[in-house]
């Protein structure tokens, strides 16, 4: 219904969440209205705004194939990548440019862009633009777009700052509800799973070693980088993604988990944001979402286009009252479940989550390790094989070198070839015996010198006490600098002697 009224012309207002299909319904707009038009270098006709690197990337590949067959010309305008070509391409002429707002404006004030030849704008996730801090970018962005032109939005919530873009930029817009509630999903299913925090770690373990694509979801770019050690440890196939991240490290991450070398994501609630990734059938809540609206563009990450999902929260047993609440307010019903440990999850929650125990991870992780140290051992054996080969072909062009030399000395080749064999074979058990007394020497000088240095004295390898304490007493015993009680009266304190001096002076 969003795609007639755009084609129309309308200033549309969309609400739905993440995953409801809307960037065709005001992409194919887009294009349409700009096809066959003109555009002059550094003036783009369209503009959409996103709130993530992320995002901008995947609306552009997603528009950018029709954009192709109409002759237009796109540019993904965001942090993290050379500016220098994005001001490049703009010199060039860019029909739509997608963009960040912190890196559109930067490009701007350097005037490598002006706005004011934009016929359509488009303002994708705004709420997640406005619980970013992006807004006075926004806006100062939009107040460069001439009146008269169509403008888009596109918002999950209509709250307060979002309330106030639509009332100042959008005229007479139609209201288009694509999917208002992620806890109207039939869907999708949320779960809370109560655990102890001895346990948080293995049944984390437990269930993202699940068959299917998950992503995993904590507060700080440390604790997604520690997560990611943890089940990669554990034999998990994972990897994270977060703000610390460069550009071209998110990127190559996304991709792995798009191609499935990488079956668990754990993310950031920012770097997520831009993740729209079909198939992934479970969402984990490790830490608990900051609050209703960051849980809801959690969840959203999965029952995308349709699909069925499972949104699972762990909660520690204080978190719990604070977790139902969130729930409460995005309008979502959660059951709940107690959890005893990794390898103690009851029927019900295997089967929602598709946990496996923990003894089953740590014996796939055994068998992958032994799987990569025998192929470490082929390797190697190969290597040996090569230096063995090398060798023979070594030693056969020396015997050649050396029969060649004889004759040209007058002298028998083969009597030659005999005592230089006989010389590297008595060179060669040289050797071995050098390095067979390697390792006894080494040891020995190890306790020379700990002997020098007054410490105990180990012999045949063993640690002695009665010896360290004879050596310590001998010490004890000497003139040595050290602490003698018998010799602290001499300049030390004496209760007797102030005794006798202060009766003295009371005499």
């Amino acid at each position: 219904a969003t795609i007639p009224d755009a084609l129309a012309g309308k200033d549309i207002l969309g609400r739905g969440r993440t995953g409801s299909g809307k960037t065709l319904s005001f992409g194919l707009p887009l294009l349409s209205t700009l096809a066959g038009g003109h555009t002059e270098k550094k003036r783009p006709r369209g503009l959409i705004l996103t709130p993530t690197r992320e995002l901008a990337m995947q609306v552009a590949d997603a528009l950018q194939p029709y954009g192709d067959v109409l002759g237009l010309k796109m540019k993904v305008v965001c942090g993290g990548t050379s500016m220098g070509n994005q001001i490049y391409a703009l010199e060039r002429g860019v029909d739509i440019l997608v963009a960040t707002p912190g890196r559109l404006r930067d490009i701007i004030d350097r005037g490598a862009a002006s706005l004011d030849k934009v016929q359509v704008a488009v303002l994708d996730e705004a709420d997640q633009m406005a619980d970013m801090g992006f807004l006075p970018e926004v806006t100062e962005i939009l107040d460069q777009v001439p009146t008269g032109g169509q403008r888009l939005l596109f918002s999950a919530t209509l709250e307060n700052e979002i309330d106030t873009l639509v009332k100042r930029y959008l005229v007479d817009p139609v209201t288009h509800e694509v999917d208002p509630s992620a806890g109207a999903v039939t869907t999708m299913t949320h779960h809370v799973l109560v655990v102890k925090p001895k346990d948080k770690a293995p049944v984390t373990a437990a269930i993202a070693a699940r068959k299917g694509r998950t992503i995993i979801f904590v507060r700080t770019q440390m604790g997604a980088d520690r997560v990611a050690e943890q089940l990669l440890d554990a034999g998990v196939r994972a990897d994270a993604l977060h703000g610390g991240m460069t550009q071209g490290a998110r990127t190559r991450v996304l991709e792995d988990f798009k191609g499935g070398r990488v079956n668990v994501l754990v993310a950031t609630d920012v770097a997520a944001r831009g993740i729209h990734v079909d198939g992934i059938d479970l969402v984990l809540n490790v830490d608990p979402a900051g609050d209703h609206k960051d849980y809801l563009h959690r969840s959203g990450r999965t029952a995308r286009a349709g699909q069925s999902g499972t949104v699972v929260s762990l909660a520690l047993p204080h978190q719990r009252r604070q977790i139902f609440r969130l729930m409460e307010d995005a309008g979502v019903d959660a059951s709940r479940h107690i959890v005893g440990g990794a390898g103690a999850f009851d029927e019900d929650v295997a089967k929602i989550t598709g946990a496996r125990s923990l003894t089953e991870v740590q014996a796939d992780s055994a068998a992958n390790a032994a799987k990569q140290a025998e192929r470490e051992l082929a390797n190697l054996n190969r290597e040996l094989e090569r230096a063995q080969r090398r060798a023979t072909e070594l030693r056969e062009e020396a015997d050649r070198l050396l029969a060649r030399a004889a004759r040209e000395r007058g002298e028998d080749p083969e009597a030659a070839v005999a005592a230089a064999a006989e010389e590297a074979a008595a060179e060669a058990a040289k050797e071995e015996a050098a390095a067979a007394a390697v390792p006894e020497q080494r040891q020995t000088s190890s306790f020379e010198r700990r002997d020098e240095r007054g410490n105990f004295e180990r012999r045949s390898g063993g640690f002695r006490r009665d010896d360290r304490r004879d050596d310590r007493r001998d010490d004890r015993g000497g003139d040595r600098g050290g602490f003698r009680r018998d010799d602290r009266p001499s300049g030390g304190f004496r209760r007797d002697d102030r005794r006798d001096d202060r009766r003295d002076d009371r005499g």
